[in-house]
């Protein structure tokens, strides 16, 4: 029985003709693999917006982009000579072509007007400084004649049924919601590569001046100010109060940026931006890279925040290797591995316990009232004591050192409370003021001094303007597993040796990559050797780690080494393990702690990189101001 080719028609020739394809055909397949959706046409025009220069940019679209996208710039505009080969496939004036890897623009093609004139109805309207305003139009992929316009300077780009031409492309686009919020993302992501400019979203739909979706000013100062500024606007407040600068360079590769706290991490990965030479890509290499410096503080369901810039000499990245650009290919993907990952934790480190301020802001939230269905008639205005006042509150309401006669109840303060099991005030190792007695130092220590333990699980204490409320179990978890890592990174791990080496077969590809690494994966107490062609016998595993597959550690290894050059799965089973030692071995929920362990436990807080989370990510401790605290009170 013979079966027939199914890329084969029976009514042609055996063997297939190959044939010309006319340059309609070709600008259409070419605007398949540059076109996407709305969302890709809108980066097509803002990228050439931006490097023709301008410094405003507006983008306006109708029905997410399906039947308008119109972009304004007031760069340098075009010449009526220009404006025909502008639709001409591979014409730019962007390289010479004599270098593909000196590129400093976004675009360097010369594919994107001419594929979006294959599908659309595409009208240009440009002026140069000096000349006259001239418009072209393709509508199909045929052209029409240049014209006489009237515009004052720049260009303006007018994209109208896009796919018109392609009918079987439009069955495949999402809703207008999701391809406005598509074409917002890319918007935003260029905004946040270009400070300098302003950039301006519109939804025309229906007609008139429609709404503005998105606006942001032109920045002004230094790269972080401006940046800071551009990133404030774009993804809130918030993640500016949170987030740490970066700033780090290594032969020749420089990383800027801002990444936020491990506190303040996302359910999912829509808050990592990634930019190489301002030109942003969405690259699994640089993603993992985030991921790895992260992966000592978040747990396996949360991901980081970030904003970080990867600048290098063009010559050492390819741009040139995705049809939309949106991977690279670096000469030495190691290297920028390694500066991402250890600038990442170097900042990280510097922050000691900081924790993020959405924590207080969640807390605040949850301890606020329900409001009530009738208005108040009136509301006490309360001023704030004065200090002397303060003194002598606090005087009243200290415990007591020793037993003493019963007193007034406003002498006895909170000591009735000192043995009830969810809330205990402690005795502070200071000399008590009298009440005539000045009122003492505000305290300056970051994280307070210890005025209690409630629930013998939290210990509250006092800052200079306001209080802290520590978890003691997950704080005290933290700091010995960075005991922990301290005490393996300065003595290694320790090894234990197999009664039989277990052998495992791979191919001699997987082999020898997985030998490559041999020294590195010794260090961590995994000991392998060639065992013939194409297998690897394993003599030593780690002993922290007990009994363990070790053929399914190793092909794990080899899975990671396959898929991003290096493997963190054995360091992350070692840092497992000990995060495990340090649950069991740290101070338990339900332990009373005295004055001086719960000071001690707050100074060592401060004095230990990160701190402010435990080993999996939540917070170890809760800041409220004094502000806010009054606030809930209704004394502001």
């Amino acid at each position: 029985m013979t079966m027939s080719s199914p890329k084969i028609s029976t009514d042609q020739p055996l063997r297939p003709v190959i044939r010309q394809l006319d340059s309609g055909a070709i600008n259409r397949i070419a605007a398949g693999e540059v076109v996407e959706r709305p969302a890709s046409a809108v980066k097509e025009l803002v990228e050439n917006a931006v490097d023709a220069g301008a410094r405003r940019i507006e983008v306006c679209v109708a029905d997410g982009g399906k039947t308008l996208i119109r972009v304004t710039d007031d760069g340098c505009g075009m010449s009526a000579e220009d404006l025909p080969l502008a639709m001409s496939r591979h014409a730019t004036s962007k390289i010479d072509g004599s270098d593909l890897l000196n590129i400093h623009t976004f675009g360097f093609r010369g594919e994107a007007l001419p594929s979006l004139g294959a599908v659309g109805r595409l009208t240009i309207t440009s002026r140069p400084v000096g000349e006259d305003a001239a418009q072209i139009t393709v509508a199909g992929g045929d052209m029409g004649p240049v014209k006489p316009a009237a515009l004052s300077g720049g260009t303006v780009v007018e994209l109208r049924d896009l796919f018109y031409a392609t009918p079987a492309r439009l069955k495949f686009m999402r809703s207008d919601r999701a391809e406005s919020q598509a074409i917002s993302d890319v918007v935003k992501r260029l905004a946040m590569a270009e400070p300098s400019i302003g950039f301006t979203l519109r939804d025309v739909t229906g007609g008139g001046a429609g709404r503005v979706v998105f606006r942001s000013d032109p920045e002004t100062g230094d790269l972080f100010d401006a940046l800071r500024g551009r990133l404030s606007g774009v993804l809130g407040g918030e993640f500016t109060e949170n987030a740490l600068a970066i700033d780090a360079e290594r032969e020749g590769v420089r990383l800027t940026g801002y990444a936020a706290l491990p506190t303040y991490s996302r359910g999912a990965a829509v808050s990592q931006y990634l930019f190489v030479n301002g030109r942003p890509v969405r690259d699994k290499q640089l993603i993992g890279a985030l991921r790895a410096a992260y992966m000592d503080f978040l747990s396996r369901d949360r991901h980081p925040a970030a904003v970080l810039f990867v600048d290098c000499d063009p010559q050492k990245v390819d741009v040139n290797v995705h049809p939309a650009k949106s991977e690279v290919r670096f000469r030495d993907p190691g290297l920028v591995r390694g500066l991402i990952v250890s600038a990442l934790r170097h900042a990280l480190a510097e922050a000691g316990h900081r924790a993020s301020t959405t924590v207080a802001g969640a807390t605040l939230g949850a301890m606020r009232a329900e409001p009530v269905a009738t208005p108040r008639p009136f509301q006490y205005q309360m001023d704030r004591p004065s200090a002397a006042a303060r003194s002598a509150s606090y005087y009243g309401q200290a415990p007591m050192m020793q037993p003493a006669p019963p007193a007034p109840a406003r002498d006895t303060g909170f000591a009735e409370f000192s043995t009830a099991y969810s809330g205990r005030v402690v005795d502070i190792p200071q000399a008590a003021p009298t009440p005539e007695a000045p009122a003492p130092d505000p305290v300056h220590l970051p994280l307070g001094v210890a005025r209690g333990q409630v629930h013998e699980n939290y210990i509250i204490a006092q800052t200079r303007d306001g209080m802290v409320i520590v978890d003691q179990h997950a704080a005290h978890e933290r700091l010995v597993y960075e005991k922990l890592k301290k005490q393996m990174a300065e003595n290694g791990v320790a090894a234990q040796a197999l009664l039989i080496p277990e052998v495992i077969d791979l191919s001699e590809s997987d082999s020898a990559r997985l030998l490559e690494h041999a020294d590195d994966l010794a260090r961590m107490g995994l000991s392998i050797e060639s065992f013939g062609a194409g297998a690897v016998a394993v003599r030593e595993t780690p002993a922290i780690l007990g009994n363990v597959d070790a053929k399914a550690m190793v092909l794990d290894i080899l899975d990671e080494l396959t898929d991003q050059g290096e493997s963190l799965s054995l360091q992350a089973r070692l840092e497992a393990i000990l995060s495990r030692v340090a649950c069991h071995g740290s101070i338990r929920s339900g332990r009373r702690m005295r004055a001086e362990e719960m000071d001690a436990l707050l100074r060592e807080m401060e004095a230990t990189p990160h701190s402010g989370q435990c080993n999996h990510g939540r917070p170890t401790y809760v800041e409220l101001k004094l502000s806010d605290i009054e606030r809930l009170f209704g004394r502001t």
